[in-house]
């Protein structure tokens, strides 16, 4: 099978996440169209090729080594946000907060929280985010996931939804999201947003070269309802740091770069955070970053 058109190899990935760490990618391409989308799927698999999804990179580490494979971007019509009635259907790679506002501007809610997840439609199935109080959930009506063998919708509870999880494996692709929305005054809406912008502003990081919440929130009883950051900032990690890594000053779940920091200066940084929560609670804090490669973990990560 030819190489599909638009393929580039060696393609640096750091430069397309948020903390802006990591290497290259063998392959990378942005499909425009579920066409071009279902060609790559085959060819990777015909290939025998690691497949990476890259959407806003908000929530992604890079190994320094590189990703040996094919990582994709979602672009033109699969990054789309369009209105029918009362759905809102939107490409796997819309940036999931551009939904929110334009839902706002036509008057449909239901989506309000999506304003403060920086990631796409797609991701936010896959990881089955939700924020402040908002439930994906609730207001998800399909999905349609393409695979090298084609593509099929879903529906919310064929996708095994739990605690930022989902079932959706590896060389499944989310091209296109629904959401059935209902309608409400466009300047409550926007109002709403911008309540939720100003809890974000005032609790997190923001206009630095960070991603989101570095571990997940624990089930621990042990954790007595803490979050995973106020175990990290009891555990006095808020603004430890390792080489150019550094957990924020603000939130002691959000890992910042603050120079040229490498993926396993972050790594490093996040396995002195697990064990020190470790050692003063007793709570094995599980990452919600997602890392693309092979990514060598610390001495002591398993604890």
């Amino acid at each position: 099978m030819k190489l599909p058109r638009g393929v580039q190899p060696d393609f640096p990935l750091g430069r397309l996440t948020t903390v802006r760490t990591g290497g290259t990618a063998d392959w990378f391409a942005r499909p425009t169209t579920e066409g071009e989308l279902s060609e790559l799927l085959a060819w990777a698999h015909e290939a025998d090729l690691v497949l990476g999804t890259i959407g806003s990179g908000s929530n992604l580490l890079v190994a320094d080594d590189g990703f040996r494979g094919l990582a994709i971007k979602l672009d033109g019509e699969l990054a789309g946000i369009e209105r029918e009635g009362e759905r809102l259907v939107c490409g796997g790679g819309a940036r999931l907060p551009s939904a929110s506002a334009k839902a706002a501007g036509w008057g449909l809610a239901g989506i309000e929280f999506g304003v403060n997840i920086p990631g796409t439609a797609g991701g936010a199935v896959k990881m089955n985010a939700n924020a402040y109080g908002g439930q994906l959930a609730e207001v998800l009506e399909w999905v349609d996931v393409a695979t090298a063998a084609g593509s099929d919708r879903r529906r919310p509870e064929q996708l095994g939804f739990a605690y930022r999880s989902s079932n959706l494996g590896p060389g499944e692709v989310v091209a296109q999201v629904s959401f059935h929305l209902h309608p409400d005054d466009p300047a409550s809406i926007k109002a709403r947003l911008e309540e939720m912008r100003g809890k974000r502003r005032e609790a997190q990081p923001s206009g630095i070269k960070t991603f989101g919440s570095t571990f997940k929130n624990p089930e621990d009883e042990r954790a007595e309802g803490r979050s995973a950051g106020q175990l990290l900032e009891a555990a006095g990690c808020r603004g430890l740091r390792h080489g150019a890594a550094r957990f924020s000053e603000k939130h002691a779940n959000f890992v910042e770069n603050t120079g040229e920091a490498t993926t396993a200066e972050v790594l490093e940084l996040m396995a002195e955070g697990r064990r020190r929560v470790h050692d003063r609670f007793g709570v094995v804090l599980e990452p919600e970053v997602q890392v693309l490669g092979e990514a060598l973990w610390p001495e002591g990560w398993a604890l």
